[in-house]
């Protein structure tokens, strides 16, 4: 049952107690091991513990935006209701939003809380490589492949494969993609047999998927196969009462990790905080709090050590809407002239996406 993926938790009782067969069945997958005679009041604990263990795991999901707005409400609140299913979510945001989180979240929320998440840079994958990063090859497949490989979908089998960026997959993948999800199996490259597969997508785009549709870069098939739930991250700047909350999160998350004693904002740095636009979202709110931490190193944060001008400096590059995406590239791309990794850190994307959207829209490497 534990290979078929029946999540239902076992307690063996036997009236042969022998520390051996004990062990076994551990190793097979039991929760507990009850010898016989026993009394109720012995079973009832055992439940207990269980069921307090279990509920334990999926609590350990919530409140991980540790955010107070409506609109983050709502998202955790589709995040839980979805979780319990086993239905494909698509989850839509600006860059910097946390996709990833509410991905966790969509996974914890559910059965499948104690399996694997896989998340998958679907910009970072080399389309030479995507079929193999997905779903393996045997030895000899091609050039280079000198041992059988698993790919993502054997690594999340009976959890949850989270693909970010969804809409950069190569078309030729999408087909393989969809065929899976359809049919529930995939072939390794170059196998001859078929594996039978039980994980549950969950993916996230930053982009416009209709108008990649109306442009054939997307299939529709695949799109309504991923959208069968919708849930959509509002960016941080509609968001406002969120932001200092964040803020002493990461203020604290970032104490710890830089061995600092920063003791919180002052009133003039809170004020900065809310007034300004965030248009690299949760993301940048974190890497400001993370260098003014390091900057201060104990008291309080000032204004002035969140060096938000140069962090005004970037905002013009952040990709907000389809429409701007080529000339803020452009922009970019001239101000870090032509330095990819820089253009990439000032549009706040991978180097990976930097190129798929250069291509897209015909702009050359260099000048």
């Amino acid at each position: 049952m534990n290979e078929q993926h029946y999540r239902i938790p076992f307690i063996v009782m036997t009236q042969h107690a022998e520390v051996l067969s004990a062990v076994r069945a551990m190793k097979a997958g039991a929760e507990d091991y009850l010898p016989k005679p026993f009394l109720p009041e012995t079973l009832y604990t055992m439940l207990n513990g269980l069921l307090h263990r279990t509920r334990a795991k999926r609590e350990s999901g919530k409140g991980i935006f540790r955010r107070e707005s409506d609109r983050i409400r709502e998202v955790e609140r589709r995040a839980a209701l979805v979780g319990s299913t086993d239905l494909s979510v698509l989850i839509r945001g600006e860059n910097g939003t946390g996709k990833e989180h509410v991905a966790l979240a969509v996974h914890k929320a559910g059965a499948r809380a104690e399996r694997p998440f896989v998340a998958v840079d679907c910009g970072s994958i080399p389309r030479e490589l995507a079929a193999s990063e997905f779903f393996g090859h045997v030895k000899g497949a091609f050039t280079g492949a000198a041992d059988n490989k698993t790919g993502v979908f054997h690594e999340a089998e009976g959890g949850t494969l989270f693909l970010d960026e969804v809409g950069n997959l190569p078309y030729e993948v999408q087909v393989l993609l969809l065929r899976a999800l359809q049919e529930r199996r995939y072939r390794p490259v170059g196998g001859r047999r078929e594996t039978v597969c039980d994980v549950r997508i969950v993916a996230a785009t930053n982009e416009n998927i209709e108008k990649a549709i109306a442009e054939g870069r997307f299939r529709e098939d695949l799109y309504h196969r991923l959208n069968e739930f919708t849930i959509e991250v509002p960016p941080l700047r509609e968001c406002p009462d969120d932001i200092l909350p964040l803020a002493e999160f990461f203020l604290e998350q970032s104490c710890g990790e830089l061995n600092k004693s920063v003791s919180g904002f002052s009133a003039e740095a809170g004020k900065l905080l809310r007034s300004y636009g965030w248009p690299g979202n949760v993301r940048e709110l974190k890497n400001t709090v993370r260098k003014a931490v390091l900057l201060t190193g104990s008291g309080v944060i000032e204004a002035m050590d969140l060096d938000m001008n140069v962090a005004e400096g970037a905002k013009g590059f952040a990709l907000k809407a389809e429409n701007e995406e080529r000339e803020k590239i452009v922009k970019a791309l001239e101000a870090a002239k032509y330095n990819k990794a820089l253009a990439a850190g000032l549009l706040q994307i991978s180097r990976p996406t930097l190129y798929e959207k250069m291509k897209k829209y015909g702009i050359k490497p260099e000048k």
